[in-house]
């Protein structure tokens, strides 16, 4: 079995798939296999369909052996190539959070919340048209539910704080969680002889830091092995990696109160001193990590990052008002 480039065997067959989305090793896609049945966890944009598929025929898998196709939430980056790609996999059912479940049955919203926060433009390129999912092939997700793939049960938890239509996937094979967004974000550009380096996310517009302590302490309550998040693959050294998450959690918090204090009348001037806020605090937090990259490349790789975390937070301390840029749920 030889594997297309884009796609990585990360073992108790798991196999990541680099999107493409954005810059390679940026957005992941996870196969996993069981007795001759495959789920997708997390889909990218429509781009990624044809990587997806390539990597299933490269298992030797037919795309009749796909039963699940499971965003983690419905995130355009994580879910807008899930509709495109169950028109191509005739026996999958879609597994959504019940918050989300309607926004791909009709995407309308969906895109238009993107369009909010990206532009039209934007959107238009990077995702196409995103497709629906007809409602009779979609299953809605519940707290603590457990699906079988094969012989291998998956549990789902409710995840929220980064969005409130958000869910976690429990694998006892591997020990590990495909955490999407919830645990935050980990490239591997920042690996160090040390270990990987993390960080949340808080993007528009349902980030909710209190909610999102909560999940994560619940996703630790299992030990995990090993983390699967989206951005980017396989993340061990779980302790440490939560360590970090919860101190720059911990210092947006502070650091967005701060700023609150003496809180701007422009919003562009708000949204320009938190993402001074968070660049400062991801930078300290990565030379504490280890990471010896030159400032300057540390937030080009950090940029987006920084401008969408500056964005979550501007909405969460203006308590909901730019809520109605993003599907409620």
């Amino acid at each position: 079995m030889t594997l297309p480039a884009h796609a990585e065997d990360l073992g108790h067959q798991i196999y990541a798939i680099d999107t493409g989305f954005e810059r390679a090793r940026f957005d992941a896609a996870y196969l996993v296999v069981d007795s001759g049945r495959a789920a997708f966890i997390d889909t990218g944009h429509n781009a990624a369909v044809p990587r997806l598929l390539d990597t299933l025929a490269a298992l030797g898998l037919s795309r009749d052996a796909v039963d699940w196709v499971i965003p983690t939430h419905v995130h355009l980056d994580h879910a807008g190539g899930a509709g495109l790609l169950m028109t191509q996999l005739p026996q999958a059912r879609a597994l959504i959070h019940p918050r989300g479940a309607r926004h791909l049955i009709n995407p309308l919203a969906l895109v238009e919340g993107a369009r909010a926060v990206y532009g039209v433009e934007v959107v238009r390129q990077t995702y196409g048209t995103v497709e629906p999912i007809p409602a009779e092939r979609v299953v809605e997700s519940h707290d603590a539910m457990e699906i079988l793939l094969g012989q291998r049960p998956l549990r789902l938890i409710d995840t929220p704080g980064h969005a409130r239509h958000h869910h976690c996937i429990w694998d006892a094979r591997s020990r590990g969680w495909f955490t999407g967004d919830t645990f935050g974000i980990s490239y591997r550009e920042f690996d160090t002889a040390a270990g990987p380096w993390m960080f949340p996310s808080t993007t528009p517009v349902q980030f909710d830091p209190d909610a999102l302590r909560q999940s994560i302490d619940r996703l630790l309550e299992s030990d995990p092995q090993v983390l699967y998040p989206t951005h980017f693959s396989r993340v061990d050294n779980v302790p440490r990696v939560a360590a970090q998450f919860r101190e720059v959690l911990d210092q947006f918090v502070s650091g967005a109160r701060a700023v609150q204090a003496d809180w701007p009348a422009d919003r562009a001037e708000r949204v320009r001193r938190l993402e001074a806020m968070v660049a400062s605090t991801l930078l300290a937090s990565a030379r504490k990590a280890g990471i010896s990259l030159a400032e300057e490349a540390v937030l080009a790789l950090l940029q987006m990052d920084v401008t969408l975390n500056a964005q979550g937070i501007n909405v969460w301390l203006s308590q909901g008002t730019a809520r109605k840029t993003e599907p409620e749920g």
